[in-house]
């Protein structure tokens, strides 16, 4: 798989990296733990070499993750957050900088690796001054404990406010076909300032791959059942795009999913998106992507058909929209 460089830092990862949240959170029940970390290391054997994981994902993740990649550690880049109280998500933020420091040490320990390669704000903290959390991180770098310092659904002022203290090496934020607001704001600063853009839910939560419609229901612990954008009546309104790529992908031998991803592949050689799945061959058809070229024509022909398309629904309810941007 061909190689991106997150903006100015140097860090070179896989054009497509591996999002290892759904193996056991936010997706329903986790993978058996043998499955999962067999998945990860069938990522690596097909060309990624870029992980994704979090404290909030459970301490479950980060061991997955660490159990999978100990083999090849040096071949790889990890890159975990740190940014809830006690690393629930539903507890609130907690950046303060002990915190920081005690969730590098445990992390290191689940990821049974002496480095993370780069360790994300999972959420900006109103109560943390950005700076101090900048500086932390910085202190984690010197020390050998990071290389990489990032930042996930910050806002612009943030961003730079975090960049003068320690450069910031990549923004992760939601991104895809259907969510294109860092488009306004975050990606020209990310360009001005030399830093990579990672997309997390680039297939809009699966909704994306055609696999999804008015009738499907989500287990009783997926937070799908949460989200305004995948009621059944925003479903339904929200099918229009699937068909269109379906279409386009159609006509280019390829499925609605491979097209998603190369489009963001296609808007700036920085971005680097993190599809997860916890199925092999929607691995395989993730990562076929990356090979897939999409013309100027195919380009302006999506961004045509698309200024036709609104999609319905918010992507948070309001508690947790609140938390992105800040």
């Amino acid at each position: 798989m061909h190689k991106r460089k997150l903006g100015k830092s140097n860090l070179e990862v896989s054009a497509l990296g591996f999002g290892c949240m759904g193996l056991s959170f936010g997706y329903g029940p986790a993978q058996e733990k043998q499955k999962a970390i067999s998945l990860i290391r069938e990522a690596f054997e097909s060309g990624v070499t870029f992980f994704d994981t979090a404290e909030a994902y459970g301490a479950l993740n980060e061991e997955m993750v660490g159990e999978a990649l100990a083999p090849i550690r040096d071949q790889v880049v990890i890159a975990t957050k740190f940014g809830f109280k006690d690393g629930d998500s539903k507890a609130g933020m907690d950046s303060r900088p002990e915190r920081i420091r005690q969730v590098a040490d445990a992390s290191l320990q689940r990821l049974q690796t002496d480095r993370i390669d780069l360790f994300y704000q999972h959420r900006v903290d109103p109560n943390v001054p950005i700076e101090d959390v900048a500086g932390t991180v910085k202190d984690l770098i010197r020390q050998g404990k990071v290389k990489h310092f990032g930042l996930s659904e910050a806002g612009v002022q943030s961003i730079r406010r975090a960049h003068a203290v320690q450069p910031v090496t990549a923004l992760q934020s939601e991104y895809s076909l259907w969510w294109r607001e860092p488009e306004a704001e975050v990606l020209p600063t990310c360009e001005e300032l030399g830093i990579g853009f990672v997309p997390f839910s680039p297939l809009g939560k699966g909704f994306l791959t055609g696999k999804i419609d008015e009738n499907t229901s989500f287990d009783k612990d997926d937070f799908r059942n949460v989200v305004p954008r995948f009621s059944p009546e925003a479903r339904k309104a929200n099918q229009a795009l699937v068909d269109l790529l379906g279409k386009i992908a159609a006509a280019k031998q390829a499925t609605p999913a491979q097209i998603a991803l190369a489009w963001l592949l296609a808007q700036k050689p920085w971005i680097v998106p993190i599809p997860g799945t916890t199925k092999v061959h929607r691995l395989k058809e993730n990562l076929g992507a990356a090979t897939l070229q999409l013309t100027e024509d195919d380009l302006r022909q999506i961004e045509g058909a698309l200024t036709s398309i609104k999609v319905q629904g918010d992507r948070y309810p309001a508690h947790l929209a609140a938390r992105a941007g800040r």
